[in-house]
């Protein structure tokens, strides 16, 4: 076991001072006072309707004691920086990181040790903020759950909604597909607990990792050492011997007790609606590590660019690599904002008649979010709804270019669903097709160049 102390360039507070060094005019700090109760999410909010999606600092947060950074995934473009890309390279270098899985280093002790409480602790004093009006109580928006491994020896990380139910317990929801929840149901089937530690706040490639999919046998934490470019720094938790980030600010440990149901919800979830749907676990907290002057590290909730991106970046690197495997034809992949993670633009250049409807069909069979696929292009700009829209306003013709499955499962988060989830998808082929004549009106370079600079000289 490595016994030095952990290096600072893996914890949250580090990251952000280097970014904020190197990349000012991105991060915004707000010094004035703001309300725990919803004025960080319309701060945010607001931004967001000026086109800015800063990572937002707020130091005066009343009656929390401690600042609150969030906002940190909302713009794909301080991502790829943190992956030391550009944003064209985003989906390429994620995949490269992710597979260099590289074991976690473990150390006797981290910044997260420096108050370790496992009795006369309040949960009530944590750092907690209520997101939207509709919210039942003020959320953890940012909680990574971690479990060690069963008989594939490989942990588990996974972001679970959770809220306070008292002063030792919380109460969360679970992914009823999910690796935890499996690992939940064996815990069961032995008729034990499953003990979990709780991670809130840690460094964002950390954070990114936990949002992967990725088979049961690969633990995201080898994950995690392979976004950062080295091994992640772990200390074990003093209860249980779960292995969490060394720089993390807070860590909650305790059991989930598979026989234990609360309420929880509703809260504002990736739809844009507030969702009750809830697996209702409860977990126990005993142990409370954190840092002296921990941060509280927030996910802004709903549909925000940041709970999108942070969810889809993973998902799009995955799905990009393995339509250009299988459909060289495929030129460029996006979520966008607007379909949640229920739509997919797909740019193709078909070599013959139909190939736009086959990528169509895998991705839509790949992804069990997906309800929407639309085809385009490679001339059409994947990243603007608009200019998707006119694809689908000029080249698609509904009899023809719409197609439809039924019955197969989805999101049980999509309020449109049936109440397990089940789902129809669709595709739009909204590519020009062999029997289309039209010329695209375009201006030329020269002309574009031109009003640049008259622009310039006229500012």
């Amino acid at each position: 076991m490595d016994t030095a102390a952990t290096g600072t360039a893996q914890d949250f507070q580090s990251f952000l001072q280097q970014y904020g060094a190197t990349h000012g005019d991105d991060v915004l700090t707000v010094d004035a006072p703001v309300s725990a109760d919803q004025d960080i999410t319309a701060v945010v909010h607001t931004l967001t309707l000026q086109g800015r999606q800063p990572l937002t600092l707020f130091r005066n947060v009343e009656g929390l004691g401690v600042p609150v950074a969030t906002n940190v995934f909302s713009s794909r473009e301080r991502v790829a920086r943190m992956l030391g890309t550009d944003l064209g390279g985003i989906h390429r270098v994620y995949q490269e990181r992710s597979r260099n899985l590289l074991q976690p280093r473990e150390l006797e002790s981290g910044p997260v040790c420096e108050v370790v409480q496992q009795d006369g602790f309040d949960l009530a004093e944590l750092p907690l903020i209520t997101h939207f009006e509709t919210d039942r109580a003020p959320y953890i928006t940012n909680g990574i759950l971690v479990a060690e491994g069963d008989d594939s020896g490989a942990g588990n990380l996974s972001y679970h909604r959770s809220m306070l139910h008292s002063a030792t317990e919380i109460a969360t929801s679970l992914h009823s597909r999910g690796d935890l929840w499996r690992l939940l149901n064996r815990a069961a089937e032995h008729g034990r607990p499953l003990p979990v530690a709780m991670v809130v706040g840690a460094h964002p490639l950390f954070m990114l990792a936990a949002s992967a999919r990725v088979p049961h046998d690969v633990d995201e934490r080898e994950l995690a050492g392979g976004l950062l470019g080295e091994r992640l720094d772990v200390v074990r938790t003093p209860r249980y011997g779960i292995r969490v980030p060394a720089g993390a600010e807070i860590v909650l440990e305790g059991v989930i007790d598979p026989e234990a149901s609360v309420e929880e919800g509703p809260f504002g979830e990736f739809t844009g609606y507030s969702s009750n749907r809830s697996t209702n676990n409860l977990l126990r907290v005993e142990t409370v590590m954190r840092r002296h002057t921990p941060m509280l590290v927030d996910i802004v909730g709903g549909n925000s660019a940041e709970h999108l991106n942070l969810a889809r970046i993973p998902r799009e690197s995955e799905m990009v690599e393995k339509l250009m495997q299988r459909f060289p034809s495929v030129t460029r992949l996006h979520y966008p904002n607007s379909g949640t993670h229920f739509h997919a633009y797909v740019a193709v250049k078909q070599a013959r008649q139909g190939e736009a409807r086959q990528v169509m069909l895998g991705l839509l069979g790949w992804d069990p979010y997906l309800k929407t696929v639309i085809a385009v292009d490679e001339d059409v700009d994947v990243t603007r709804d608009e200019e998707v829209l006119w694809a689908m306003a000029t080249h698609l013709q509904p009899h023809r270019d719409v197609l439809m499955v039924d019955g197969l499962p989805g999101s049980a988060l999509d309020p449109s669903a049936s109440g397990v989830g089940t789902t129809s998808r669709m595709g739009l082929d909204a590519t020009r097709g062999p029997d289309f004549h039209g010329v695209r009106a375009r201006i030329s370079d020269r002309a574009l160049a031109r009003a640049a600079e008259i622009l310039g000289q006229s500012q």
